[in-house]
């Protein structure tokens, strides 16, 4: 139902996204690396149920968007590609901060970490705009129904995010004295990241298709 181009179209989106400095990536190393790995996970935990709850909303609601307000869809989908060319901006300009600099942040007990993880991710840009804008480009209503194939593309942006995301908590620390020690290293990986954010935000704005009506 899903082809291999649209599977590897929304890996290559997602690992974008969850490479460039965000909310996410900011309260996860941070909170790694002032109260430990534990405290990262668990606020990962948080994330990953946000990313659930987005996942939800984008399968219930993605059809209506395609079919009656085709204005809207070609609105938000050229907001998407302005938003990730913003991003690649913020991550080419000189003097950008790296994220493996994080701010100190007071102990916080389970409970907290796992709710700061839920609505942290609630309320990143990135995500909304991935689940509203970005995620609707790989899905070809020709090929079956569409809230399937927003459900095996949520699913693939979800794991590449929570795998990265995953191994950000554990390496944070170890990470974060590597980049002090070496600033080269650290400009080097924005400039990957702000260069596909920007490819994909022409890829984006270009795209022509209009909303369709899936088969069932």
């Amino acid at each position: 139902m899903v082809t291999v181009g649209a599977l590897v179209g929304i890996g290559l989106v997602a690992l974008g996204l969850v490479l460039t400095p965000g909310p996410n990536m900011v309260y996860l190393v941070s909170r790694s690396v002032t109260q430990g790995r534990r405290a990262g996970l668990v606020s990962l935990l948080g994330v990953a149920v946000g990313f659930l709850v987005y996942l939800a909303a984008a399968v219930a609601g993605i059809a209506t968007v395609f079919v009656l307000v085709p204005p809207l869809y070609a609105a938000v989908k050229l907001a998407g590609a302005a938003y990730l060319l913003w991003l690649a901006w913020r991550t080419l300009r000189p003097g950008g901060r790296s994220v493996f600099t994080p701010a100190p942040l007071p102990p916080d007990p389970p409970r907290r970490l796992f709710t700061m993880g839920l609505v942290t991710n609630l309320l990143n840009p990135k995500i909304a705009i991935l689940y509203v804008s970005l995620l609707p480009q790989f899905i070809d209503p020709t090929r079956g129904h569409v809230a399937v194939q927003s459900l095996l593309l949520g699913f693939t942006q979800i794991v590449i995010a929570l795998t990265v995301n995953g191994l950000i908590v554990l390496t944070a620390g170890t990470v974060s004295a590597f980049l002090v020690r070496r600033p080269a290293w650290a400009r080097a990986q924005r400039y990957v990241m702000g260069s596909v954010l920007a490819a994909l935000a022409v890829r984006i704005a270009a795209d022509r298709s209009r909303a369709a009506v899936a088969t069932p």
